[in-house]
């Protein structure tokens, strides 16, 4: 898995689109529809490397035309989850496009506490870790959603160069 660049200047456009590009193929490949109300929630969730709620996608789509009753929203993003193009959010109650849609990983979410910005950094060695310490105490672990909470670096209060000297 490469790099997530929530926390690092880089070119959006291009990366919004890599993944909008991955997720129709996907789409294309298993069969099923990036239907427009599916394809503009993804869009939005791409927008920004932020965790959106259910109703933030709600209100958006309402104002687009796409309708205005929950079912709406709830039924893109479960499609979007269902099928590896977003991620759930647990801590947020919210949703974040998955920046490496098609490919096999195991994702730790970095997450700011400030401006809820989310990183997807590879979590194979903390799987690993958390499969073998549950194989001692004889559990097996089907899922795992690990998240982190703390603050990117644009959040960061920038240390006192006094303190530093």
């Amino acid at each position: 898995m490469s790099h997530d660049p929530a926390f690092a200047p880089h070119d959006h456009a291009h990366c919004a689109g890599d993944v909008l590009a991955r997720a129709e193929a996907i789409s294309a490949e298993r069969g099923v529809r990036l239907t427009p109300v599916r394809r503009r929630t993804l869009e939005i969730l791409l927008e920004h490397h932020r965790a959106l709620g259910a109703y933030d996608v709600l209100d958006r789509l309402a104002t687009e035309g796409f309708g205005k009753q929950p079912p709406v929203a709830y039924r893109a993003l479960d499609f979007l989850v269902e099928h590896g193009l977003a991620h759930r959010i647990n801590r947020l109650n919210a949703f974040t496009a998955c920046m490496h849609p098609g490919e096999t990983h195991s994702a730790a979410f970095l997450i700011c506490r400030t401006c809820h910005a989310v990183a997807e950094a590879p979590a194979a060695r903390i799987r690993t870790a958390l499969e073998a310490t549950a194989s001692e105490l004889g559990f097996k672990v089907e899922r795992a959603n690990v998240e982190a909470l703390g603050l990117c670096p644009a959040c960061q209060t920038p240390a006192d160069p006094q303190v530093q000297a």
